[in-house]
Parts: C-alpha cells; structure tokens; sequence
C-alpha cells in the first residue's frame, strides 16, 4: 500500500508542476510574443478622458515610465515585475496603429530582452491592469503614465510639479 500511495503523490506533483508551467507560460504570452516571432503589432485604443493612447496586442494598456531616457529603460528588478516591458523577438518588425505617427523601434534592456520603443520611449504593461482597456497605473507617483498615440506624455496637471528622477518608480 505504501507504494501506491509513493506513487500517487509523485504523480499528483508532477502533473501540479506541469500545470504551473502551463499557467506561467500563459501568462507570460500576453506580454511576450512567441519566441522566433518576427513582428509584433501595437494597437490603441481611445478613451474620452485620456485620448488616444498605445495597448499592447492582447489590448492591455501601454505605458511610459517618465524618468526613463531615451532607449534607456531604468525600470528593473521588481519593478519590472510590476511594469513587465513590452517585449519582442530580436530583429522583430514592429509595427503601429493608424495614427501613429513617430517610430515604433527596440532597444535591448541591461538583462538582454529587447523592449519595444515608441519614440525613444520604453514601452510597459501594469500587472494591476487585469483586462483590456484597464488604466490603473495612469499617474501612479506621478511618472508612469498611459503611452500616448502622439508619443507626446502629459507629465502633470496643471498646477503641479513636473516629476524629478528622484521621484522613484511608483510601483
């Protein structure tokens, strides 16, 4: 009996494993596309608040990090866990919606992935948005702000100061 039940818990673990594996890859597809892709389309979407802004594939919102340079991204580490770039295949083709006017391009970030830019600027996702059209990290520490169509981010409202780079993350 004891070797049935051995048997039975090593198999219950391997099929959790396999499951986690599955659940990680899906979820990391929404932000990646598949390895060997060889283009990647950048959507918008339109909204009466905030204009015209860039959403991924998948039409999750696309954001910029202010204190970013350009090509440069300085969001690591657990940031980028929270801010997962936009990422793609290296010599990707990107390619924009109707509208947009400046480069769509990548740069490659100090891990190695390569990130996808849209006028100089990193390109992110927020892992507080959970569906399509979410704009939860708009404004978060006053640096991280929806990408808009026309590349040009509103850093402030009125009256406020402009953020520094010793604002942080926001995250």
């Amino acid at each position: 009996m004891r070797s049935s039940s051995y048997s039975s818990h090593r198999t219950s673990l391997a099929g959790l494993a396999v499951g986690l594996v599955l659940i990680a890859a899906a979820c990391s597809s929404a932000a990646t596309p598949a390895p060997g892709a060889t283009s990647l389309t950048v959507g918008s979407t339109n909204d009466p608040a905030l204009g015209a802004y860039l959403s991924g594939g998948n039409g999750m919102t696309l954001y910029v990090l202010t204190t970013d340079t350009p090509d440069t991204s300085t969001c690591t580490g657990s940031c980028a866990t929270t801010w997962p770039p936009l990422s793609a295949a290296a010599g990707a083709t990107i390619s924009g919606p109707t509208g947009a006017t400046l480069t769509f391009a990548t740069m490659t970030r100090a891990d190695g992935t390569v990130q996808v830019t849209y006028n100089h600027m990193p390109l992110y996702y927020y892992s507080g948005d959970s569906v399509a059209g979410d704009t939860n990290g708009e404004g978060k520490n006053n640096t991280w702000f929806v990408a808009p169509l026309s590349g040009s981010v509103e850093t402030s409202p009125a009256g406020s100061p402009a953020p520094t780079a010793s604002s942080g993350y926001g995250y």
